[in-house]
């Protein structure tokens, strides 16, 4: 029933609205640069299943530009391509957990805002069951994208690849909660599968409303199919350490603000706040002193923008939108 929900939420939104968040640089972007201080983590181990450079036309072998290594640790625009229908599965240190917000990021590198390459993301807790992000393409199915695609990124949610290289695709584990399959609070790894452009049957890729996803194809190259760079981890699982947000429960408010902003928490510990761009460049900072704060945001420009809090029980993020 929940998987339901999710999906006929994502339809009702991309139905009467018509887009999701654009490119970098647009107003409602939730793109994350490598360098924002968001990132706690990064990928750690990598393991490759290359698909082929055309599936269409296996003679011409796999896809083979970089290696496992260059899809661990941060987003740097070094890649491993994938090919077509390739996969990658990347494991981390400690493990995600779904917290307020976005909880990782994945890195493609494409050259540009109109070229994408694009791939589905599974996620599992136990490394054997999977659980894919509903994903929707509202890409035209016709004509068939090529290596000079004009795609409009405001059209594509949950596919990894939708932003340039440097900037990340982020993924909210709560999208997935009360699956059967999967515990949100201890995702061990991330799995990235091509999807495959082809608008035609039998090599044809789908989203999760059963829509053809129409991406450059083919690709009949070293570098076929989606290039990964890096998944960034937002909110890693602590071991043997109290979290912050089940020690001293937060709130924001209102969000999108305007002039103001509220912080309230239910302890006396001195916190430091930490607004970021999504450069990753911080635009305020201040210290929370008081169980009830008010923080002037009226110098900022409309936007997404990331809020740290840092302080002895831990640190935690929120996104936070400024109309």
């Amino acid at each position: 029933m929940r998987s339901l929900f999710i999906t006929l939420s994502v339809l009702f939104c991309a139905t009467a609205f018509g887009q999701f968040p654009g490119i970098v640089g647009s107003a409602n972007c939730n793109a994350l640069h490598t360098d924002s201080n968001v990132f706690v983590a990064w990928g750690a181990q990598c393991k490759i299943t290359r698909g082929y450079q055309d599936i269409s036309n296996t003679s011409l072998g796999l896809a083979s530009v970089g290696d496992s290594s260059y899809a661990v640790g941060k987003a740097d625009a070094g890649v491993v391509s994938l090919g077509d229908r390739g996969s990658a599965i990347i494991t981390f240190s400690a493990p995600i957990t779904n917290a307020p917000g976005f909880d990782f990021a994945v890195f493609e590198n494409s050259f540009n805002d109109s070229f994408l390459e694009l791939a589905f993301v599974e996620v599992s807790s136990d490394g054997v069951n999977y659980v894919r992000f509903p994903s929707v393409s509202n890409l035209p199915v016709s004509p068939q994208f090529d290596n000079n695609a004009n795609m409009d990124a405001s059209t594509i949610h949950n596919l990894a690849g939708k932003y340039r290289a440097l900037y990340g695709t982020p993924f909210d584990l709560e999208e997935l909660s009360g699956h059967p399959l999967i515990d949100i609070s201890a995702v061990t790894h991330v799995r990235i599968i091509d999807v495959v452009g082809n608008i035609n049957q039998p090599f044809a890729s789908f989203d999760s409303q059963n829509h053809v996803i129409n991406d450059p194809w083919p690709t009949p190259y070293a570098s076929s199919g989606f290039d990964l760079d890096a998944v960034g981890v937002i909110h890693q699982k602590a071991v043997g350490v109290n979290e912050y947000e089940s020690s001293s429960p937060l709130s924001v408010y209102p969000n999108p603000a305007k002039d103001r902003l509220i912080i309230e928490h239910s302890d006396l510990i001195k916190k430091e706040l930490t607004i970021y761009d999504l450069m990753g460049s911080p635009v305020l900072k201040t210290e929370i002193t008081s169980q009830q704060q008010h923080i002037d945001v009226s110098a900022l420009k409309s936007g997404v923008y990331f809020m740290l809090l840092n302080s002895e029980n831990g640190k935690q993020t929120r996104k936070l939108i400024i109309e």
